[in-house]
């Protein structure tokens, strides 16, 4: 899990493609999609992506307050049945200077693709995207290797 410090840099690194942030606390579709796309890795980072819920884009704090609700349901993410092989993730919460901050840190899989409601999810540059039939390939390729 990372550390505060972190999460701080998070804040201030507003291209990444390792990162998305959100105000919302409500839009399942969108968490879901942005935990399929970071465990599916197509940039191979080999390292994990960030769900940041209680940041605007431009980084600054919302002023959000966490609930144990919120985190509850960001956790049922993994096993709902909807993102498919589930992802291996955490989820914290940190109480910053303006507000609080909801992280998901999701793990690249070893069994790509893993899928959304039957969709490949990646990110493409800062945002996501549904894979195309080459880049689907390539995941599989990926996951032949490892295994």
């Amino acid at each position: 899990m990372i550390t505060e410090d972190q999460l701080l840099n998070m804040l201030s690194n507003l291209e990444a493609d390792y990162i998305e942030r959100t105000i919302s606390t409500t839009n399942m579709d969108k968490f879901c999609q942005a935990t399929c796309a970071f465990a599916n890795d197509l940039p191979d980072h080999r390292r994990p992506g960030y769900l940041l819920i209680g940041i605007h884009d431009d980084g600054t704090i919302s002023g959000l307050k966490v609930t144990d609700e919120l985190l509850k349901i960001l956790g049922g993410i993994r096993s709902d049945g909807n993102v498919l092989p589930q992802p291996l993730m955490n989820v914290s919460r940190f109480a910053l200077n303006g507000g609080d901050v909801a992280v998901v840190e999701v793990y690249p899989s070893d069994l790509p693709p893993v899928r959304y409601k039957g969709r490949i999810y990646i990110r493409v540059g800062p945002r996501k995207a549904i894979a195309s039939e080459q880049e689907e390939r390539v995941l599989s390729e990926r996951r032949v290797a490892v295994a």
